[in-house]
Order: C-alpha cells, then sequence, then structure tokens
C-alpha cells in the first residue's frame, strides 16, 4: 500500500468509531427496539447469529448479526458456498425481510466500534468452510487482508451474488490497491442507491 493509502487509515479507523456510535443510537430508536423482539419470537429465543470471521491480518472475531436462517439450518455453511436458491429455501419469513432490507448486518456497527470491522471493506470471510476465497485473497497482494473487513465493500457493487471466489478475490485486491476516502465515499453512496433499489446489485 501507498504511503497516502497507510496515512488514511487513522482516519477511517476515526469514521468508523463516529459512525457507529451514530448508528448505534439511530438503529436502538428506529429499528432494534421492535426487531429484536419480534426476531426472538420467530426464532424461538434467538435473535441473533453470532459467526466467527477473519479479519485483518486473518485475525479472527466474532461477526454479529439478526439470525434470518431457520433454527435447523447448518451454522458452517458459508454464503459462499451456498446458492441464492438454497439460502432462500433456509430463510425465516421475518429473516427474509431482514436480508431484503439489510436490517441483519446492522448488528455489526458493534464490530466496527470494537475495531474488528470498518464501514467500507472486503467482506470477511468465514473462518471455517470459505478455504478457497482464502486461498484466492492469499494470492494477490496486497491482499485483502491488509485493512479491516466491511460492513459493504467494493466487490458487493460489481457483482449480483453469483458466489464466484476468484471474482470476490481480485475485487478485495483491486479495492485494497486504490483504498482513500473518495473511493470509500462512493462505494457507502452506491451501497445507499442499492440498499433503496435506485439501481442493480447484489
Amino acid at each position: 500500500m501507498r504511503k497516502s493509502q497507510l496515512a488514511y487509515l487513522p482516519l477511517k479507523r476515526l469514521i468508523g468509531i463516529v459512525g457507529s456510535i451514530v448508528g448505534i443510537i439511530v438503529c436502538f430508536v428506529l429499528l432494534w427496539w421492535w426487531v429484536i423482539p419480534i426476531n426472538a419470537i420467530v426464532t424461538k429465543g434467538h435473535p441473533f447469529f453470532i459467526h466467527r470471521r477473519l479479519g485483518r491480518h486473518k485475525k479472527p472475531f466474532k461477526l454479529i448479526k439478526f439470525r434470518s436462517m431457520k433454527l435447523d439450518a447448518n451454522p458452517n455453511l458459508a454464503p459462499s458456498n451456498m446458492s441464492v436458491a438454497k439460502q432462500a429455501s433456509m430463510e425465516t419469513k421475518f429473516g427474509k425481510f431482514l436480508r431484503v432490507t439489510s436490517i441483519d448486518e446492522t448488528p455489526q456497527l458493534f464490530n466496527i466500534l470494537a475495531g474488528q470491522m470498518a464501514f467500507i471493506g472486503p467482506r470477511p470471510g468465514a473462518e471455517i468452510n470459505e478455504d478457497e476465497l482464502i486461498r484466492l485473497r492469499e494470492q494477490y497482494t496486497p491482499s485483502a487482508f491488509e485493512v479491516r473487513p466491511g460492513l459493504s465493500g467494493y466487490a458487493q457493487t460489481r457483482i449480483n451474488r453469483d458466489h464466484d471466489p476468484n471474482k470476490k478475490a481480485y475485487l478485495d485486491h483491486y479495492y485494497v490497491t486504490r483504498i482513500s476516502l473518495w473511493f470509500d465515499i462512493l462505494i457507502f453512496g452506491y451501497t445507499v442507491l442499492k440498499l433503496f433499489g435506485l439501481v442493480k446489485g447484489r
């Protein structure tokens, strides 16, 4: 990474701290007070899903999100190893709503606040059952593991849930080589537009 990119990382972390605090407050007021009890009822007392992922420098951490899958779904199945149809068949009805709106990802604001993730970066790979993606990422220099994983990322703006690990690994590498404030703002803006259905995407 270039010196200018390394110099941006502390600012990126500051944005993560401030943004996650604001985001947590907003989510509590607008979403979580009703999402948590509803999801607890739907999933029989298990509203959250904790999964081990690999962060910066491949350091494992526990990613938190709202549970969207049925209780009998295999927790070790990584999304990249499942087709879109397979994932849909395992979702609860409320879980489908959470995934379509991306509300299921909002608890990761706590991962951002803890310094395990950032708002923008390569999506964190699963420690179990995503060996191929991890291997492919390590073939590139710099690799996706040079930076904190993100709540959203460049790859998510360029692929349509095809789960091609080769494409993901390359796009993650592309992001790291061009990481900057303006690139992050562009990806964040695109993510918001996609969330509201104004552009096509994952």
